[in-house]
């Protein structure tokens, strides 16, 4: 489909909110970003605007992913090691996923991240330990946790990050902000596979791609500063990803119970 010049300067626009959310929160981009293709920017194709989004996204998070490594909150080690994991889960979770109809696995989700919601709510008072390594008597415990997430982030094909986050927390005891950071590289590598996939089909808009990664650039950057600010605040930031956690949940309820 051929799109107009200011379609793309809505890309822009979007990619900022994007890179913003992630920048923030490390999770939530994907959710955003194909309804804002679709609604905001006005991406007819939905799996179009699924192809692009995820590679804008992959791109943004590989973004945030820098900044949040210079300020130095990236566990490498637990990031790949949990990324590994997820991936291979992704793969089992994602043809279990394609069984099901797929607004009914939206309302499913929805539940699960009030659950999610729930827990980061409870955990907020619990700064972490900033320490922490992915080694030895815990590994197998992040093991579990990343495959466990690439599970059910393949069986509901969205919302990763949104897992990734509270999954890094309970299975090595690290501070948000750490657990944000590292989860990037996970999303990263789940968006870069997805969009690969769609982009053999033909199924990625490059230009609208690239000027959805511009504005992600600046937005991710605003939002790395934000999670700093909020992390200097005692559960802040585990309020305000709690927050976004609900508010996405109840979007997803509302849609999918009309598929019930």
């Amino acid at each position: 489909m051929t799109l107009e010049p200011v379609q793309y300067v809505f890309g822009a626009g979007a990619g900022g909110m994007v890179g913003f959310v992630l920048g923030l929160a490390g999770g939530g981009g994907s959710i955003l970003a194909v309804p804002l293709m679709i609604y905001f920017v006005g991406v007819s194709d939905p799996h179009l605007a699924i192809g692009t989004s995820a590679f804008a996204v992959a791109v943004n998070a590989g973004t945030n992913l820098i900044n949040h490594a210079r300020s130095g909150t990236v566990k490498w080690r637990c990031a790949a090691q949990y990324a590994g994991m997820g991936v291979a889960g992704a793969l089992v979770g994602s043809t279990l996923g394609k069984i099901i109809d797929g607004q009914k696995l939206l309302f499913l989700f929805a539940l699960l991240m009030i659950t999610v919601g729930v827990l980061m709510l409870r955990s907020r008072r619990d700064v972490g330990n900033a320490a922490v390594e992915c080694e030895g008597r815990n590994l197998p415990k992040v093991l579990c946790f990343g495959g466990l997430t690439g599970l059910l982030s393949g069986f509901f094909g969205i919302g990763g990050g949104f897992l990734i986050v509270p999954g890094l927390v309970a299975s090595t005891g690290m501070p948000i902000i750490n657990a944000i950071g590292s989860s990037l590289v996970a999303i990263t590598a789940f968006g870069l596979a997805t969009a690969l996939n769609y982009a053999l089909s033909g199924l990625l808009d490059w230009p609208l791609a690239l000027a959805f990664c511009g504005g992600g650039v600046f937005g991710g950057w605003m939002g790395t500063r934000s999670a700093y600010a909020l992390s200097a605040r005692k559960g802040a930031l585990n309020m305000v990803f709690a927050g976004l956690i609900f508010a996405v949940a109840a979007y997803m309820l509302w849609k999918g119970a009309h598929a019930l």
